[in-house]
């Protein structure tokens, strides 16, 4: 894959309908920023350096998708490679040759679940292939183009180029043929349970389908109560059509269900360089809603059109974010993060405001006017950066994700724990829908019913449903009581679990967490009982640092740490990862942590560790805001080397440039801000640990109309370690900045060097303020 093209190449190449200045907000201009996006970064496995013992995951795929998409929107349309809605396989992969056709996928993208409720397209030339293995095409990367608002691909056996551009829910295909001949539309449901249905309307020039949706995850394969219901539209009349299942043709037939490898073809008689144009737009609600989302985003048959239109979105979308620097790479590498950071969570509803009631069957809803639905919230993941990004740069949109939330809790009855596929999972552990809440309304969003928010957190964290099944399927948090009874959950306690593993450790740190950024919605809404009990319950990951050896250790009902020598090593009580890793999951309390750990010496040795002895895994969660947290012991010029490093070393601008799987954008989102050097460690609190701001100048074109600036005078790969700082022209020397210096707008100038300054922001004053208190 070329990565230095020059941007006017780039403009010629992703879009020549665009000019290469544009202005998207009506108060600046910029450069062509699609221009720096290849959308096939994190399709192959890792090429990424993942150090040490952990080596071991470097096969992973980034498991991202080169998509046409609206930013948040709810199709990812994507080329397919893999023709399958089962777990953990995605949509297309870097290493295949064959081309299947286009999805229109509901991958949750960069991680390792599902793909649901999705059909299929595609078009081929002299003969008819209907299966997707059989219908497969050669096709070479040398001849594919992939950006966020266009995709094009030319497959040479069958004599024609295939474009695809589209809005949220709908889509147009574009497919110009070289000769004079036959050519076909195939259309399948993708419905690995064989209960798809798909029909024919020859006069309507129309194909209708849907795909029931199933939450197949580690051998459920529940109903989710709503389908993926699509409609296609094509121009040309066709010369025959008919349906197939399997090897079986059945010419003339209009409709086909209920069965595996099922779906419709269509024949049409092409001239040499005929292009012909076809429309896709699919719903959560049923047929009507299809048809006028269709209707209402691609409502003509102009594919430069749609193409332009949805450029203009990308533009503007991207904007929010101006970067300068003479390093072509780094704002393909920043602008590429952009792109996958802007994935999930997903719009469900659809133009009209209907989308299905969340974990129920059957049932429509309405939305109030201008309110967008969201799911797809890989909540374990994207509360640490892609939430607090977004509510930076897009706080109303933010607000209504997090109104989403609320509308899950008052339909089903709880607040969901990881809300996927628009019901209750058993994935994962803690209880994140309350970082995100919490997250937003300390730092201001308040387009959001806050009073019920609160209301479904305090729930989650004080009660537990009747059922063990209803824990078994996501309500409420697992071990609750136990956590209730020993201020953290022992090692006897069986954690009732669709996933069979225990993680008591893991649990007890993630809910300490969660029950801080609880206290301070509680303490903003002066809920004076319930701040003090939860401020206290913040100090429970206390109970499971075992003070022999500053480690998260597994421990007993009788108080009891285990004795072995585990913390190198991955264990059932830690979640994906090994103590070491979770040790540092405590970022409501650095400084009670360097208590538990014997001392700031002590801290600062473990952290060290971390990195000298190649302890540090990126390529999950649980590890990253382990780099920032040299700032609270007086020590950020470690934190600016590390995050350096890894920026340079886990992120590649190369189909295997992801380091793990992306994980709905998290991975992404944490590049952005380690980029612009800074970092939210704590979501739930209004700061920002400082590290090394990587770009000669950023611009946040903030949602209020301000703009804040980092300047990095001297910034490079060598000169990575702040010299000093001034904030709006004063002197600046704390090694954080909050969420209202951003807000307000203003100038951050850092002037950058080669050698750490060691007296800068080292001061105890100048480190992060401590956030918890224990209530006497």
């Amino acid at each position: 894959m070329k990565t230095h093209l020059t941007t006017l190449l780039k403009s010629l190449i992703y879009g020549t309908m665009v000019p290469l200045m544009v202005s998207c907000t009506g108060e600046h201009s910029h450069e062509n920023l699609l221009s720096y996006i290849d959308t096939r970064v994190g399709t192959a496995a890792s090429t990424t350096h993942t150090a040490g013992m952990f080596g071991k995951h470097t096969e992973e795929y980034g498991q991202a998708l080169p998509a046409v998409l609206e930013p948040n929107g709810m199709n990812f349309w994507t080329p397919q490679t893999q023709d399958t809605e089962l777990k953990c396989i995605a949509p297309y992969y870097y290493r295949d040759s064959l081309f299947q056709g286009f999805r229109n996928s509901h991958w949750i993208v960069g991680g390792c679940t599902q793909d649901y409720g999705s059909m299929t397209l595609t078009a081929s030339f002299d003969s008819l292939r209907c299966l997707p293995e059989k219908r497969a095409t050669r096709f070479t990367h040398e001849q594919e183009t992939a950006t966020p608002s266009y995709y094009s691909v030319t497959l040479p056996d069958e004599h024609l180029q295939a474009e695809m551009t589209g809005r949220s829910r709908s889509a147009i295909f574009r497919f110009s043929y070289e000769k004079v001949g036959k050519a076909y539309l195939i259309v399948n449901p993708n419905s690995d349970e064989g209960e798809g249905y798909i029909e024919i309307d020859t006069l309507q020039k129309r194909i209708y389908g849907y795909n029931p949706v199933h939450r197949i995850y580690q051998g459920w394969g529940e109903p989710a109560g709503y389908s993926g219901h699509f409609i296609i539209d094509y121009q040309k009349d066709p010369c025959d059509f008919g349906t197939f299942h399997a090897d079986s043709l059945f010419p003339g037939q209009t409709k086909i269900g209920h069965e595996k490898n099922i779906g419709i073809y269509i024949g049409f008689h092409v001239e040499s360089h005929e292009q012909i144009l076809v429309k896709a737009a699919s719903s959560f609600t049923d047929r009507t809603g299809a048809e006028r989302n269709l209707q209402q985003e691609i409502p003509h048959w102009n594919f430069d059109q749609t193409r332009k239109e949805l450029t203009a979105i990308w533009e503007k979308h991207l904007s929010a974010i101006e970067v300068e620097t003479p390093d072509q790479e780094a704002k393909e590498k920043f602008y590429g993060a952009f792109y996958r950071a802007s994935f999930l969570p997903r719009t469900f509803n659809d133009v009209d405001g209907r989308y299905p009631a969340f974990a129920q069957q059957d049932s429509i809803l309405q939305l109030a006017q201008n309110e967008t639905y969201y799911d797809d919230f890989s909540m374990w993941d994207t509360y640490r950066a892609l939430h607090p990004l977004i509510n930076l740069l897009y706080p109303t949109r933010g607000g209504n994700m997090m109104q989403s939330l609320v509308h899950k809790y008052e339909q089903g009855g709880w607040l969901p724990i990881f809300p996927c596929w628009n019901s209750y999972t058993a994935a994962m552990v803690g209880d994140h829908c309350i970082a995100a809440l919490g997250d937003a309304y300390v730092k201001g969003i308040r387009n959001f019913d806050i009073e019920t928010a609160y209301k479904a957190m305090r729930q989650n964290a004080f009660e537990s449903p009747a059922k063990e099944e209803d824990y078994r399927n996501g309500m409420g948090r697992r071990a609750l009581q136990s956590y209730l009874k020993y201020g953290y959950i022992p090692l006897e306690d069986s954690v009732p679990d669709a996933f069979h593993t225990k993680e008591q450790v893991s649990r007890t740190l993630e809910y300490a967490y969660d029950d801080f950024v609880l206290s301070q919605v509680a303490k903003l809404l002066q809920k004076t009982d319930d701040y003090k009990l939860l401020a206290a319950r913040a100090q429970n990951y206390r109970n499971v640092i075992d003070p022999a050896t500053g480690y998260a250790q597994g421990r007993h009902a009788d108080g009891t740490f285990l004795k072995e020598a585990n913390a190198f090593q991955f264990t059932k009580f830690i979640t994906e990862g090994a103590p070491c890793h979770y040790t540092w999951y405590v970022p409501q309390d650095p400084y009670g942590l360097m208590e538990c750990m014997g001392g700031r010496q002590h801290y600062v040795e473990k952290l060290d560790s971390m990195f000298s002895e190649q302890r540090y895994w990126h390529g999950n969660e649980p590890c990253h805001q382990v780099a920032f947290m040299f700032n609270y012991a007086g020590e950020p010029w470690k934190t600016q080397q590390a995050v350096r490093h890894i920026m340079d070393t886990e992120y590649l601008n190369a189909p295997g440039g992801l380091s793990g799987n992306d994980d709905a954008g998290q991975m992404s989102a944490w590049y952005i801000f380690a980029s612009l050097g800074f970092y939210p460690v704590c979501p739930g609190s209004p700061y920002y640990v400082l590290a090394s701001p990587s770009f000669t100048k950023a611009t946040l074109h903030l949602e209020n109309g301000k703009t804040f600036t980092l300047q990095a005078d001297n910034a490079s790969k060598e000169n990575i370690y702040i010299q000093q700082v001034t904030l709006n022209g004063k002197p600046y020397t704390r090694n954080y900045i909050t969420h209202k210096d951003i807000t307000e707008g203003g100038e951050m100038v850092f002037l950058m060097g080669n050698t750490p300054n060691k007296t800068w922001g080292n001061a105890p004053e100048d480190c992060p303020p401590s956030l918890v208190e224990v209530s006497e």
